[in-house]
């Protein structure tokens, strides 16, 4: 929300003018942060497919909750960022090799966890807690992916506010968009799923598992692979 303008006894079209631009620049960064929020959860990666796979399995509101999860990882790395928080940011790179072979061997046993799971009948039962089980397990397994804080190191330095420095604020308005962004493309994904879950049968349910399952465990054993490329273990 746009702070109101300086209060003047007459105020001249230059006090308007410097408050309708300042108006501008505030929304601009909320707006900058919704794409940027959209840019990191449109992609299909293992998150986004466990995400649809709780969505086709256990329905809509599981994966809305997991995808929310994911939202707020990636608010928390726009923080970091965002403010310039280089203890914590610098804390994130120096351990990425830790975070990414975690994030690497939980995906490769959640693929396999869901590739062996076997699918119930559609009900409609639904537990709060399993709820807030969905979304701190995303939120844990989207933080242990430190490439998402490089990616945002990539790019909030093209925004001349991060340069010169920030407020609280400002921060806000842009972490919030992020949230926003990512979050509503979550509701649709999972929304848009989850309408036709009523029409799939227990063998459909058990083969997507399957799929998911493999696809899920394959990226888990990628990202290992990557890390002992780029650790140079590979001769």
């Amino acid at each position: 929300m746009c702070a109101r303008a300086p209060f003047t006894l007459f105020p001249g079209p230059v006090t308007v003018i410097l408050h309708r631009f300042r108006c501008r620049m505030d929304v601009s960064l909320f707006v900058q942060g919704i794409i940027i929020g959209l840019t990191l959860a449109v992609p299909v990666g293992p998150l986004a497919l466990i995400c649809i796979q709780r969505t086709v399995t256990e329905g809509r509101l599981h994966g809305i909750f997991s995808g929310i999860g994911v939202a707020t990882a990636d608010s928390f790395y726009a923080a970091v960022t965002f403010l310039g928080l280089t203890f914590i940011s610098g804390l994130i790179i120096a351990q990425q090799y830790l975070f990414r072979f975690l994030a690497g061997v939980i995906l490769i046993l959640l693929g396999i966890r869901v590739f062996l799971s076997i699918p119930s009948a559609i009900s409609a039962k639904t537990e709060h807690e399993t709820y807030l089980k969905d979304y701190l397990s995303m939120v844990a397994l989207a933080i242990a992916n430190p490439l998402t804080l490089v990616f945002f190191l990539v790019i909030l330095p093209g925004y001349d506010v991060v340069i010169h420095g920030v407020s609280f604020l400002s921060a806000a308005e842009f972490v919030a968009g992020v949230f926003f962004g990512s979050t509503v493309w979550w509701i649709v994904l999972c929304g848009s799923i989850g309408s036709v879950r009523s029409r799939l049968s227990r063998e459909n349910l058990g083969l997507i598992n399957r799929v998911s399952g493999l696809l899920i465990s394959c990226f888990g054993a990628g990202v290992l692979i990557l890390l002992v490329m780029t650790m140079g273990l590979l001769g």
